[in-house]
């Protein structure tokens, strides 16, 4: 009996230090995992979490660039209704949200159809409709000013042929936004790959099923592939709106940060822009900077609650 409780006592002790030199080496991986992903992060707190944070508190100073400023509470918010230039650029942005979502995505499902049809030859095509979004922003809006040209553009001269007159397509405000919506379609590459692949990943058994029961092309588009491409299109749908409330990079190139004619590209995120470095007014660009995001917030979860309605996934 002895002699078995002295074998139980040695297992005991073989198992504990097998169990601390276990301990120690998952401590050793953990410590290992934090060192290397201590620059990210480093990164993340330093470029992400600080700036946020000290963007509320500045939101609510005077603080600019070249002064620290104080604090003020409320007047940036105060001063930001009474500006008619802010309540401008919301509308110019609303606007131009409502115009380019439905067009994008209305375009990037109907060019993903025609990619997913198998044909010889269907690789280039869907690298000629990807192309346009590796060309850098400036230099589409240089080649779109000159296309969209009151005088000498490309169109206004295809137009002129048919006996047309000229389209003052950024030289006016009833035209101005209708011509971005245009440049910012020919962009939607993105979206067409993210539709396509969607596309690619519904069972095929669903379309043999229907066709067993006699549909046709429009039948099966529209009650197999689009309600299963519902979950595609509503990230599509999410990330379009996001973008669009953000849009800076265009219109600012277009016209050189003018926002003309008579601001009506204009955007908001172009507005906060001039205001944090063209007049150093940061917390006034911080307060804005925040009814951006609330209002982008809004947006988002009146989405995200309408969609359990209309988006359905594959079972």
């Amino acid at each position: 009996m002895g002699i078995h409780m002295g074998s139980e006592n040695k297992t005991k002790r073989r198992n504990a230090g097998a169990g601390k030199h276990r301990g120690s080496i998952e401590a050793k991986k953990a410590r290992m995992g934090v060192l290397f992903t201590l620059p990210w992060i480093l990164g993340l707190l330093i470029f992400y979490a600080y700036p946020l944070i000290a963007s509320i508190y500045y939101s609510f100073t005077s603080y600019s660039i070249l002064s620290a400023g104080e604090f003020v509470g409320l007047a940036n918010y105060r001063t930001l209704v009474q500006d008619e230039l802010f309540w401008k650029s919301i509308v110019n942005t609303l606007i131009f949200t409502a115009m380019s979502v439905p067009v994008n995505l209305i375009l990037g499902v109907a060019i993903a159809l025609l990619l997913n049809v198998k044909i010889k030859g269907i690789g280039i095509y869907r690298t000629i409709f990807f192309i346009p979004t590796l060309v850098p922003v400036v230099a589409t809006a240089t080649v779109w000013r000159w296309l969209l040209n009151s005088n000498y553009g490309l169109f206004n001269s295809i137009l002129a042929r048919f006996g047309l007159g000229p389209v003052p397509w950024l030289a006016s405000e009833d035209w101005s936004k209708i011509s971005l919506v245009m440049i910012a379609a020919w962009g939607i590459g993105q979206a067409i790959i993210i539709n396509l692949g969607g596309l690619q990943d519904i069972s095929p058994e669903y379309y043999e099923a229907a066709a067993i029961d006699g549909a046709n092309t429009w039948q099966k588009t529209r009650h197999i592939t689009l309600p299963l491409l519902t979950p595609v299109i509503f990230y599509n749908l999410v990330m379009s709106i996001i973008n669009s409330l953000q849009i800076f990079t265009l219109p600012y190139a277009l016209t050189n940060g003018e926002g003309s004619p008579t601001h009506s590209l204009t955007f908001y995120v172009m507005h906060l822009y001039n205001n944090a470095f063209g007049y150093m007014k940061m917390g006034y660009a911080s307060a804005m900077a925040w009814i951006l995001f609330v209002i982008i917030l809004i947006l988002t979860l009146i989405i995200f609650t309408t969609s359990k309605k209309w988006v359905h996934y594959q079972q």
